[in-house]
């Protein structure tokens, strides 16, 4: 197949950018920038110069050897260069090319000064702050770089629940600017799954063509894939697929239920009624032709003998044997939270300084904070020296000294190392409020190793809170081995802690262990684990996490005032 033109000015651009990141020679990287713009600008096609044997180094700014690449990239679809200096780079790196605001300079100092070197790592280090300090940079280009991220082309495959949700919210809103009051997201959004595929938006009218018009007329739409006089399919211009369906008033509850699913709850509240000789579907609960129920979900599940049942918990796993029986969870919620007990400072790796998360803290509606800035180990974090860790202890004193109505907990993150020991002296870590212990290296432990590790770390009195537990990252990196429920039990019987880390990428605990930890009386921290004023917005997505492992107030650690959450932390 002919290489177009075009396909050679990109590669010519790619090998410009990637010199540009390598630090090569300027003249160097402006040769090839030169020969893009030529070829880009060509008004014959190369393939057939380089076919009928033409001379190509009398063409404006090529020469000998860039003709000699062009005349490989003709021939071979490819050039060779570019693949050597793909290797010799993370490939990451020419995707971040493609965010706005990003030339050859700032991605070369975020992967220089930050190691930055994909997409996912730009998403952390802008939503933990990080960017913003850098030369050139500053807070209005790291917001343009996360609103660039949200809204990437991108495939077929699932995203994080916190990357969907701001197009969600932002699709509502265009909606019910139009007056549509009833309209939801549904399927997995609703479920606050950790990660959504499809978008599925629901919404309630006696005259759906007006809907219809206004969502087919949202400036974020790339690509209509079908239209009918209900219902709709689009692609979004950050490559996510939405259904919207619209549906009559008296429908709108049945509806709902049946396209939040899951499919296997759906299935099994459909059996309870056809026990009762209903009929149920998206279109409410039909009693021979007549319908008898359908404008509120909370019907469905009456006319079938259940309690209403929580999105989050639709997942088949005895949520309706729960609400039969009147044993349904009362699920905590986002306002049942004091406090935080993970955040981090600008004196480790943190964005923001100590007074900045206090009072970001403190306008968020928290009691408490603790700042658990890196131990030593973490390096490429700043870890805290333990006469570092001393001086920010004494900085925090101070600060209390001065707050009424809110404290700020002493505490760190702590590492925990190969051989299961904390790294900071036991006579430092007395004098914390809160230990958080983390693993953050030597992943790929044995299960029987990882375990023995962390079980030798909750060994030590002085630690309170095991932070994500797994070390996973969605999308990037899997759980590391161990056996949780072992470890569970143990820190049950040693009176500690987990976390649920509400980082979107984490969300460690998942649901399953998070109703494992429960069912044990095991008491879950749900934090941030901020490393920004921004992060401490991320309790939310915790929270829905949480929701789904069944948990409740009563369950999680930092729903207690001060004085209760001090003697649960304290160990014999």
């Amino acid at each position: 197949m002919p290489v177009q033109n075009s396909e050679i000015a990109e590669i010519f651009s790619q090998v410009a950018d990637l010199l540009e990141i390598g630090d090569a020679n300027p003249f160097r990287v402006r040769a090839y920038q030169n020969a893009a713009r030529t070829v880009q600008g060509l008004g014959r096609d190369l393939t057939e110069m380089v076919a009928g044997g033409e001379d190509l180094s009398g063409l404006p700014g090529i020469g000998k050897d860039l003709a000699a690449k062009i005349t490989e990239i003709v021939q071979n679809g490819k050039l060779r260069m570019l693949s050597d200096l793909e290797t010799r780079l993370p490939a990451g790196l020419l995707e971040l090319l493609k965010i706005p605001a990003l030339g050859p300079k700032r991605v070369k100092a975020l992967y220089q000064r930050l190691q930055v070197k994909d997409l996912n790592g730009l998403w952390r280090a802008a939503r933990a702050g990080r960017i913003r300090g850098l030369e050139g940079f500053g807070p209005k280009l790291e917001e343009l770089i996360l609103t660039g991220l949200e809204h990437r082309p991108r495939g077929t495959g699932r995203r994080l629940w916190a990357e969907a949700e701001p197009v969600v919210q932002a699709l509502l809103k265009h909606l019910r600017a139009a007056g549509i009051r009833e309209v939801e997201a549904a399927g997995s959004f609703r479920r606050c799954a950790e990660t959504v595929g499809d978008l599925d938006i629901l919404a309630a009218a006696e005259k759906p063509d007006p809907v219809m018009r206004r969502f087919l007329a949202y400036e974020d739409v790339a690509a209509t894939a079908s239209r009918g006089p209900t219902r709709a399919t689009v692609r979004l211009k950050n490559g996510l697929q939405v259904d919207l369906r619209v549906v009559a008033p008296a429908s709108y509850g049945a509806a709902l239920h049946y396209f939040t699913g899951s499919k296997a709850h759906n299935i099994a509240v459909r059996k309870l009624g056809q026990r009762r000789k209903l009929k149920i579907n998206e279109y409410g609960a039909f009693r021979g032709s007549r319908r008898v129920a359908g404008r509120r979900e909370e019907e469905i599940y009456r006319l079938v003998g259940l309690a209403y049942i929580p999105p989050e918990l639709r997942e088949m796993r005895g949520e309706l044997e729960a609400a039969r029986e009147g044993r349904l969870p009362k699920l905590v919620s986002a306002r049942d939270l004091r406090g935080d007990l993970h955040a981090h400072t600008n004196a480790s790796d943190g964005a923001d300084s100590l007074e900045a998360m206090v009072q970001a803290a403190r306008a968020r509606g928290h009691e408490y904070l603790a700042i658990t800035d890196h131990s030593q180990r973490v390096t490429v974090a700043h870890g805290l020296k333990p006469r570092q860790l001393a001086e920010q202890l004494k900085r925090i004193d101070r600060l209390n000294a001065r707050l009424r109505g809110f404290t700020v907990l002493k505490g760190g993150e702590v590492d925990i190392l190969a051989d299961g020991s904390l790294d900071l002296p036991d006579a430092l870590l007395d004098e914390l409020d809160v230990v958080v212990a983390s693993v953050h290296y030597q992943f790929r432990l044995s299960a029987e190793q990882q375990t023995s590790r962390i079980l030798k770390a909750l060994d030590n009195r002085r630690l309170n809170i095991l932070a994500h537990p797994t070390g996973r990252l969605l999308g990037e990196r899997e759980p590391y081995a161990l056996d949780l429920e072992r470890i569970l039990r143990e820190a049950k019987a040693r009176g500690c802690h987990l976390e649920l880390n509400s980082h979107p990428q984490r969300l460690d605990l998942d649901d399953v262990h998070c109703r494992l930890a429960k069912s044990l009386g095991v008491k879950i921290a749900i934090n941030t684990d901020a490393h920004s004023v921004r992060g401490l917005d991320d309790l939310r997505y915790g929270v829905g996490q949480a929701r789904r492992g069944w948990l409740e107030a009563g369950d999680v650690l930092n729903t207690r005032p001060l004085p209760e959450l001090r003697k649960l932390l304290r160990r014999a």
